[in-house]
Order: C-alpha cells, then structure tokens, then sequence
C-alpha cells in the first residue's frame, strides 16, 4: 500500500497549508513593522520585499505549465490579466505594466502588477474578485491549486489588513525580470523569549509549519534542480546532433560547389565544341546542355535550400546556446537559494531544540505548581473546617451570650427591688458595724486609759470588757446574714453595674482570708468573693465574648481545659 505522505493531493494539501501560514506570518510582520515605523514604505523594505516573494509563491502554486521551445514555461501574469475584465479599475494598473519599458518577462510584469495594486490599496479587492471566478482560473491553475482552494479566499480576506500601509514604488529601472524569490525564514523565526505572555503554544505551532514549508520546499526545489540538469544534458545533446548535422551539411554544400564548378566547366567546354563542331552535332549538345541547365538550376535550388536549413540550424544553435546560459544562470541561482535554506533550516532545528527544551521546563514548573497549588487547596480545605468548627463555637457562644443576658434580664425583673432593698440594707447595717467598731474601740481605749491611772480595778475591768465583746459578736451575726442572703442572690449573673455596689461592701477574700478594708471582685466564673491580687487575670467565658476577671484557681483551671480542647 502507498504511503500517504507520496500521494500528490496530499502534498498539494501540505503545500497549500504551508503557503497560507508563510501568507499570514508576512503579512503580520508587514503590518507590525510597518506601523512601528510610521513612514511611507519604499522598494528597499525587507519585510515588503518578502511579502511580494511569498505572494509570487502562493500564485504560481498549481500553475498549469505552457510548453515552449525553450521548456515549460509557468508565469503568474496570465491570470493577473483576467482582473481588469472583472474590475474595471484594474485597467490602468494593467496598461501601465504593459508600457513599462524595462519589463521583458511575463513575471516582471506580475511583479509590477502586484506592487502597483498594493499601492492602490486595492490588491485584496483585485484577489477576490480573481478567486471568486473558479471559471476563468481553471484555465491557468490545476483543480488543487491554492488559488482554486479555500486556502486562497483566506489569504485575500487578509490582504484586508495592508489598507493600512501606506507605500511607494519606482518602477523605473528597476529590474524585475531577473530577481530571485527566496523567502527568508530568519525574518519570522524569533525566540521565544522575546514574545509576551501566553503564545508559547502558538509560536511553537507557527514554527513547526515553517518547518514542514522548508523541508517542502527544499524537496522542490532538488525535484527542480534535477529536472534542470535532465534539460541540461538533453540540451547538450541536442547540440551535439544539431553541431553534427551542420558539418554533414557543410560536406553537402562543398560537394554540391564542387558539382557545380565541374557543370560550369563542361558547359563551356560544350559551348566551345558546339562553335566548331557541325549543326547537328549542336542540336545534340544543345539537348545535352538544356539537360545540364535544368541539372544545374535543381542543383542551385538544393543550394538554397541546404543554406536556408543551415541559417535556421544556426539560429537555432544559437537560441540553445542562450537557453544554456540562462539555465546554468537559474541553476546557479537555485543552489545559492538551497544553500541558503538549508542553512535556515539548520538554524529552525536548533531553535526547536531550545524551544523542546522550554518545553520540558515549562512542563516541570507546571507539574510543581500544581503540586504547590494541591497543597495550598487541602490548606485552604483544612482552614475553612476550621473556620466552620469556629463559626459554629461563636454561634454557641452567641446562643449561650443571649440565654444569658435573657436570664440576667428576667432576673433584673424578678429580684431587683428586692436587691436594691438588701443592698441598702448592708449599707446601713455595714454603718452601724463602722460605728460600733469605732465606739469598741473608744471604749477600749478610754478602759486603757482607766486602767492605767487605777490600777487596783484589774478585776473589776473584766467582766464589762466580757459583755462588750458578746456585744460585738451579736452584731456580727446579725450583719453576717444579711450578706450571706446578698452572696446568694449574687451567685446568678447580674449586670456589670452591679459590680461596683459588691466590690465595695467589706466582704473577707476566699483565697487569702484578707478582711474587708480592701475592695473586693467578684470571679465570672466561680462567682467567688477575692481581692485584686487573687483576680488579677482576665479570660473570655462560654457566656461571655469579652474578656471577663476571673480567680487565680479558675485562671489556671480554664487555661488548661483550654490547651486540651481541638482548636
């Protein structure tokens, strides 16, 4: 079975798709540049000049050859013409290339063509009416030529964008006939360094079709070259015959002179023997000289035939001679392009390798970024559990808050009144137990001072001192059970202005039995009584949001269940 790759409507294909991308990167850079630089474009332009190689390509892609004396000949200029009977304005560009005088060949002349459209702006107009006619081009192009092809439609719609450019040319002396369309690839063949962002993909596939269009186009252009040198050696063949035939025809017309002296020579001597000889023997040498005469006349007439077929052989010989020239000159001028190519395609390969290279980093970086990016998302995972954990603990915190305040507020209702009585109750009674201290403790001075002046009443001082102290401890207890009924009532929570009122009654520490001439705090948590140094710290409650003071003991206490609990 034959391969795919040697079947000529796939390499028709293959071309036509090369064609079109080599059509798209020129005129892409032709565009770019040639608004970077922001002037009327001239002939000497590099990126205009490759834009005119690869539209002379693209229109001679599937030329039907014409056979002519010096070989098949392929010219874009044939269908060229056809513009100006489907466009009437392409008229004067068609004249003004026929009236050029320095144009000696149909593909200068398309050459002229197509930068005189370009300077019209109107070649993108002039190409689809071309391509819209199928008709009319099958006559020039093969069935699967990119011109017949939708591949040709899309290189005219981007022929659009060069309206943009504006561009001046001088036909005059310049010679087109005789330039040679090379496509340099080294205009379009860029590191992939010097791009921005995100076209690695893009370029890469860019450069690959440049490649696959060189190898192409190198297998066309040894296919030309051997076909160059079969025409070459036929050619030096044909020569040899024509050089041999001409030296038979020379031996002809040498023998044919030497005929003709010898028949001049018996004519005369017949001439002179007929003046002596008798009349009859005339009448017979007449006959014979008539005979000679007509001889002579066929044999002149040979003469010129055999000299009119060597002037033709001649300028025959001559036009093969030009015809050698001329091909050894475009066989010169194919090896000096397939050298050229072939260094471009060297330098394509290396940059394949870097960009493979690239590749594989770039590939390396992602597949490590991803793994980072893995990573970070179970992080984010575990964080938003915990964030959830938390919202749900805040909701309880907030729910438990509520219950509290409803709690504190209910009890407000219930027991406020009744607070408020026993709170001024204590103030009262704590008065009273401040007014008896201060009179036990005159009275106990004023007996210290009795005693010292009389001394002999040592026994009589004790049993008064007895009934005061039973005194003092009546008023004691009396005092103890109005607190011990406020501590009760304070074991439920209360409001933070509450506070002040029960910090400031003289109440004993819990934790370090110190009297009442301190103030005193209450613990959130225990709702225990302690002084301030045994109610120094500060933490957040279930019931509470805001850091509330608590005890020494319920401090560490909390501070542990803390530590263990998950976070």
């Amino acid at each position: 079975m034959r391969d795919d790759t040697e079947d000529p409507n796939y390499l028709m294909a293959n071309e036509r798709m090369n064609l079109m991308n080599m059509a798209k990167l020129s005129i892409k850079g032709l565009i770019e540049s040639a608004l970077n630089l922001g002037r009327t474009l001239d002939s000497d332009y590099a990126p205009l000049q490759q834009f005119f190689v690869v539209m002379e390509h693209c229109l001679k892609h599937g030329l039907k050859a014409k056979k002519t004396f010096l070989g098949q000949n392929k010219s874009f200029w044939g269908p060229l013409e056809l513009v100006e009977k489907l466009v009437p304005e392409a008229a004067e560009i068609t004249a003004s290339v026929k009236d050029l005088p320095g144009l000696k060949t149909p593909v200068g002349r398309g050459r002229a063509w197509l930068r005189l459209a370009l300077m019209q702006k109107k070649l993108s107009e002039y190409m689809k009416a071309l391509i819209n006619k199928k008709e009319l081009l099958s006559e020039f192009y093969e069935p699967n030529a990119l011109m017949m092809e939708e591949e040709g439609a899309i290189i005219a719609g981007l022929l659009v964008g060069l309206n943009v450019i504006d561009a001046n040319f001088c036909m005059k002396g310049e010679d087109l006939d005789s330039q040679v369309g090379v496509i340099d690839f080294s205009m379009y063949l860029k590191d992939g360094n010097s791009s921005k962002g995100s076209e690695g993909d893009g370029q890469i596939t860019a450069i690959l079709d440049q490649k696959n269009y060189v190898e192409e186009l190198n297998r066309h252009l040894n296919a030309t070259v051997n076909n160059l040198q079969a025409k070459v050696d036929a050619l030096e063949k044909s020569n040899t015959k024509l050089t041999e035939e001409l030296a038979v025809a020379n031996n002809r017309i040498i023998t044919l002179q030497e005929e003709m002296e010898r028949v001049k020579e018996e004519s005369s001597y017949i001439l002179e023997s007929n003046r002596k000889g008798p009349k009859q023997d005339r009448t017979s040498e007449g006959q014979a000289l008539s005979e000679a005469r007509k001889h002579l006349k066929e044999e002149t007439q040979l003469r010129l035939d055999v000299e009119k077929e060597l002037e033709i052989q001649i300028s025959m010989r001559q036009e093969m001679e030009l015809a050698m020239k001329m091909l050894e000159k475009d066989v010169c001028e194919k090896q000096d392009a397939l050298v050229s190519l072939r260094q471009q395609l060297d330098d394509l390969r290396a940059l394949k390798h870097e960009l493979a290279f690239k590749l594989q980093s770039s590939d390396l970086g992602v597949k490590q970024k991803s793994e980072l990016n893995s990573r970070l998302e179970e992080k984010t995972n575990q964080m938003a559990a915990t964030i959830k954990q938390l919202e749900q603990r805040l909701r309880q915190a907030e729910r438990g808050r509520q219950s509290a305040e409803l709690d504190n507020r209910l009890f407000k209702q219930d027991f406020g009144d009744k607070i408020n009585s026993l709170q001024l109750e204590v103030e009262e009674l704590t008065r009273q137990r401040n007014q008896l201290e201060l009179e036990l403790k005159q009275e106990r001075e004023r007996r210290l001072q009795s005693n010292r002046s009389i001394p002999g009443r040592g026994s009589q001082k004790s049993e008064p001192k007895t009934d005061g102290k039973h005194k003092i401890q009546e008023e004691n207890v009396k005092l103890k059970k109005p607190l011990e009924e406020s501590h009760r009532l304070q074991s439920h929570p209360v409001d933070e202005q509450d506070q002040p009122l029960l910090s400031e009654q003289p109440q004993m520490c819990q934790l370090c039995q110190e009297d009442g001439s301190l103030p005193k705090n209450v613990c959130k948590n225990c709702r225990g009584i302690f002084c301030d140094a045994c109610s120094t710290n500060e933490l957040p409650l279930p019931s509470s949001i805001k850091p509330e003071r608590v005890c020494n003991p319920c401090h560490e206490h909390l501070m542990k269940q803390y530590s263990t609990s998950p976070s």
